[in-house]
């Protein structure tokens, strides 16, 4: 399987400005064989093919004075950028076909977007220096911050300036699946927005609530942006200022997601979780939490941790009654207002919590064999039997049946 590696960048300042014109380089061959293609689509022409553009935007365009500077950066970013813009075209054929999920047509490219990337294959002979530093052709070696080993060597590596100025590495290697040791444990999950996550042995994890955490801060930062002048150099720092706090608040969520995915993924042989229409809850009055909360991408961990470490992973469909559902008699008891979070069975007169309730569901939804006693609030009062006899506290023996008068 494949996986990616991001590590953090120093680049010095000679270093920085090389990798500006790495990316401005990149995106102007994007720009212009995307305006090239879209021409020849517009006049009923056949797109022309990635070697003619490669010759005519990069080979012969180096030889005229207004594209000379392309012969500053490594030839091997600005053939990369033509392949970005293939597969740009290929994701949006293959969506118009039902292959894959719709995205849009290929979009231009400007200097003022939050991310700038380019691509480096082994054709540019980058290597790891024997200092621990990237080397990269026309750039130098830029120091690199390793907080673990790659499993593999890499063929490629990509060079990401974010919005808030930091630059990281990012390798894609290929590494075989880790078999952890087995475990009897099975788990299935709730996701909510009260509570993070419920499991069905009755844990709960609370939502950190990042971004509502932050919120005072984000507003002052986006308050001294606001008051900044159109193209000012005070505004542009503002600007980092703002993007710097939104990345504090990504990065402790997906620290966070991390932390729990490789956990649920380590104590557990099998994991299940219900599938959210994320999309739909994002267009409520409840958007703010349901994207500070970030369940599809803590639902992508879950999926590709499984697959590495030999664990089974399961998503039942969104449909599926989980909370309408007892977990101790399989009764449906029809659908509940969300303020209901403790509610009684009428057929086994069992009280259940939702949440706890709802993940036992999610679970034996997707065949796990999970016991449902911990799904109740209390345990139900069962009378006893008329055959069984008890004492009082006198230690006197109780009479079985109706006494006599």
């Amino acid at each position: 399987m494949q996986l990616r590696y991001s590590f953090r960048l120093y680049p010095n300042g000679p270093q920085r400005s090389a990798l500006a014109r790495a990316f401005g380089c990149a995106r102007v061959v994007y720009n212009d064989a995307l305006r090239a293609r879209e021409t020849a689509r517009a006049g009923g022409e056949a797109f022309p093919k990635t070697g003619d553009l490669s010759k005519l935007l990069i080979t012969e365009a180096k030889k005229t004075e207004e594209r000379a500077w392309l012969g500053e950066v490594s030839a091997v970013v600005l053939q990369q950028s033509l392949r970005d813009l293939d597969t740009a075209y290929r994701n949006f054929f293959d969506g118009l076909k039902g292959k894959r999920p719709r995205m849009g047509a290929p979009r231009f490219k400007s200097r003022k977007d939050n991310r700038q990337a380019v691509r480096f294959t082994a054709n540019a002979r980058w290597k790891v220096t024997t200092g621990a530093d990237l080397s990269l052709p026309k750039i130098g070696n830029v120091r690199v911050k390793w907080s673990r080993n790659l499993p593999s060597a890499p063929s490629t590596v990509t060079v990401i300036k974010d919005a808030a100025g930091r630059y990281f590495a990012s390798f894609v290697v290929e590494t075989d699946p880790e078999t952890l040791p087995e475990t009897g444990q099975v788990v299935g999950i709730g996701l909510g927005l009260g509570h993070f996550a419920v499991l069905s042995d009755g844990t709960k994890i609370d939502a950190p609530r990042f971004l509502r955490r932050a919120e005072k801060k984000l507003k002052r930062t986006q308050q001294a942006l606001s008051r900044k002048a159109e193209g000012s150099r005070n505004r542009g720092t503002a600007r980092v200022k703002v993007a710097c706090a939104h990345a504090q608040v990504a990065d402790a969520r997906r620290e966070f997601h991390h932390q729990l995915s490789t956990k649920l993924i380590r104590d557990n042989q099998a994991v299940a979780v219900e599938g959210l229409a994320v999309k739909g809850l994002a267009r409520t009055r409840l958007a703010k939490s349901v994207h500070d909360a970030g369940w599809s991408a803590f639902v992508a961990m879950l999926e590709y941790k499984a697959a590495k470490f030999g664990r089974t992973f399961h998503r039942i469909g969104r449909f599926e009654p989980t909370s309408q559902v007892c977990s101790a008699c399989g009764v449906k008891d029809g659908p509940k207002p969300l303020h209901v979070r403790i509610w009684t069975c009428e057929a086994c007169g069992a009280v259940l919590d939702r949440d706890i309730n709802a993940a036992v569901n999610v679970a034996k939804a997707a065949g796990l064999a999970v016991s449902a006693c911990r799904a109740q609030v209390r345990p139900v009062l069962v009378p006893a039997q008329r055959v069984e006899a008890g004492t009082h506290r006198d230690g006197q023996p109780t009479v079985v049946g109706i006494p006599a008068l």
